[in-house]
Formats: structure tokens, C-alpha cells, sequence
């Protein structure tokens, strides 16, 4: 049996899993809730809570899946791309591992372990599939024809949606995580038509700055209006706003499901955990005839279950990296 550990750090989650013979066993996560202080993600108190959180996290992921780090046969973890000061700590604890007891490290992209979170459980997309990955730092169409086969055939050219979400929830002075909120608060609301554009760039990349700018002008306009009219209309606003951001990456999903002639579609990453998207996503499915996979909550947002999986691929392949591996802020597929 090949027993795996595998180590997520690459931004404010300090992650473990062991995954055997390609089955997760255990899946930790150390959510680090200083940063809601301070609206966002402070690269520097990421870092030093990782510090903090990844040898109990670690451990705590071992006992769960009834093993011992003799027991290992590799370390996997977190190249990038993320936050460089949390990835450095993932990785240095990673290479160390490896090296006290022998075995070989295994280096993984994020982008791609949010893709391969669909195989932890049943059921799993055939290939080709294409998978729409959606988090705060990443909006991609990815091109999924093998396990580590991959091609971005779409991507923001500016913000993520995830960041759309974020900064437009902090316009409306909405706790940190702003996407979080504007969901909760959209269940309550109705669409109205505040005339926000859904940007439609000429091919399947995507484009987000320029709405949040627009609800930046909106709000202003509207409160020298009435200085209430956030606090009066806010479920209205969220809601409108998660339809617009929603609509607009359906729209490109669709066009790449018709341009590649694929009926297997995925979501994965953090927005995926939204409920408006899921929806969506469910009836587009019945509507177009798609098969659609999304992720359990668990595996949306970042956890090192999908960092195992990705490693128990590669693992098979024997991709193994050196000692002289560096974390990567910015990584391509």
C-alpha cells in the first residue's frame, strides 16, 4: 500500500491529509480566523500561523488515518502558487520530512489539485471534461483530457471573481469573507435591475474589474441619494450582484462546452462553494443535457485532501521532486 501525507499552505489554511492506495484518510484544516480583523488576508500573520498549526495539524492528520510517519512512502505538498511567505513554511516542513526519513517529495500546483479534488469521491468525471476553477485568486476554463493533463483555454484578464466578491463585499462593509456573506444575504434578496454589466470578452477569458468598478459608482450614486440606501436595500444588492458575477461565468462555460462539444462539467475551487452557482450549475446540467460534478464543501475551498489526490497521481508516475525545490508565488499548469 502506497500511504502519501500530503501538506496544503498557500495562503490562510494550514492543511493535512494522508491518502492510501488513492483513498483519503484523513483531512485536516487549521482556518486561521485573526485575519477577519483586518478585512482580508495579511500575508505576514498567515505565515507565522502556519508555523504555529502545521506540526499539530500534521499529527493530528496521522492519528486520524492510524499511522506513523515510518509508515509513509512520500511528502507531498504546495508549490504554488499562493502566498510565498505560507508556501515557504509548507514546503520547508515538507523537504525536511522527506529527507529525515528517505523518501521521495512531491511537489503540486494548486490550480491543478482543485481540478483533480473531483476523484477523492464518487462520482468522477470522464475525460475530457472541463472544469470551471474559481477561487479568490484564480477564474479559469481548464481543459481536463488526463489526470495531469491539463489546458487553460480560458482565464481572467484582471480580477478573479473570488476578489470580485471580496472587495465588492468590503464596498458594502460586509464582515471578511466577503463572499461568504453576500451569499447569505443574496437568499434573502431579489434581482433588481441596477444596470450592471456582464463584461463578454471576445473569446472564453474573463473580465471582472470593470463590474466592480460599476457597483463602486452605483453605491455612490445611490447613497448621495439616500445615505441609508445599503443598509435599506442590502439582501437586494447582494443578490443582484451574485447574479451578475454568476451569469457571467456561466456564460463562458457555455460557450466552451459548445466550442469543445463536452458534456462533462466541473466546478472546483473556492467560489464553487456558492450556493447560486451550484444551483445554476444544476440546472444548466438538466437543461443542456451536461453531466455536472461539483465538489463537496469540504474539498472547495483550499484543504490538502485534493493536494493528496493530485499526489497519488504523480506518485504513480514517479514525479518526484529534488531537495533544491523552491516555492513559486505565481505557477502555470
Amino acid at each position: 500500500m502506497t500511504k502519501i501525507l500530503a501538506i496544503e499552505s498557500s495562503c490562510d489554511e494550514t492543511s493535512a491529509s494522508v491518502i492510501i492506495d488513492g483513498q483519503v484518510k484523513s483531512n485536516l484544516i487549521a482556518t486561521q480566523a485573526i485575519h477577519r480583523a483586518y478585512g482580508g488576508v495579511v500575508p505576514e500573520l498567515a505565515s507565522r500561523a502556519h508555523q504555529q498549526n502545521i506540526v499539530p495539524v500534521v499529527m493530528e492528520s496521522l492519528k486520524e488515518a492510524q499511522i506513523t510517519t515510518k509508515d509513509l512512502d512520500a511528502i507531498a505538498f504546495t508549490r504554488g502558487p499562493g502566498l510565498l511567505g505560507a508556501l515557504i513554511v509548507g514546503t520547508a516542513f515538507a523537504k525536511s520530512l522527506a529527507l529525515s526519513l528517505e523518501i521521495p517529495l512531491i511537489e503540486v500546483n494548486h490550480m491543478q489539485a482543485h481540478v483533480l479534488a473531483h476523484f477523492i469521491d464518487e462520482p468522477k468525471p470522464k475525460f475530457p471534461f472541463l472544469c470551471l476553477t474559481v477561487s479568490g485568486g484564480h477564474t479559469q476554463i481548464v481543459l481536463v483530457k488526463d489526470y495531469l493533463e491539463m489546458e487553460v483555454i480560458g482565464t481572467t484578464q484582471d480580477d478573479a471573481v473570488g476578489e470580485a466578491f471580496d472587495k465588492t463585499a468590503k464596498m458594502l462593509s460586509l464582515p471578511y469573507p466577503g463572499g461568504v456573506e453576500i451569499d447569505k444575504l443574496a437568499q434573502k434578496g431579489k434581482v433588481q435591475d441596477y444596470g450592471l454589466p456582464k463584461v463578454d470578452l471576445p473569446n472564453l477569458d474573463f473580465s471582472f474589474s470593470g463590474l466592480k468598478t460599476a457597483i463602486l459608482y452605483f453605491i455612490r450614486k445611490q447613497e448621495q441619494k439616500n445615505p441609508n440606501f445599503i443598509k435599506e436595500n442590502i439582501n437586494d444588492i447582494c443578490a443582484t450582484i451574485q447574479h451578475t458575477l454568476i451569469e457571467t461565468l456561466l456564460r463562458k462555460i457555455i460557450q466552451a462546452a459548445e466550442q469543445k462539444g463536452i458534456n462533462q462539467i466541473a466546478i472546483a475551487g473556492g467560489v464553487s462553494a456558492n450556493s447560486e452557482l451550484r444551483k445554476r450549475m444544476t440546472e444548466l446540467g438538466e437543461e443542456r443535457n451536461w453531466d455536472i460534478f461539483i465538489p463537496k464543501m469540504e474539498y472547495c475551498t483550499d484543504n490538502a485532501a485534493m493536494i493528496a489526490m493530485a499526489a497519488h497521481y504523480k506518485f504513480l508516475k514517479k514525479e518526484f521532486s529534488n531537495q533544491t525545490v523552491a516555492p513559486l508565488s505565481r505557477m502555470s499548469f
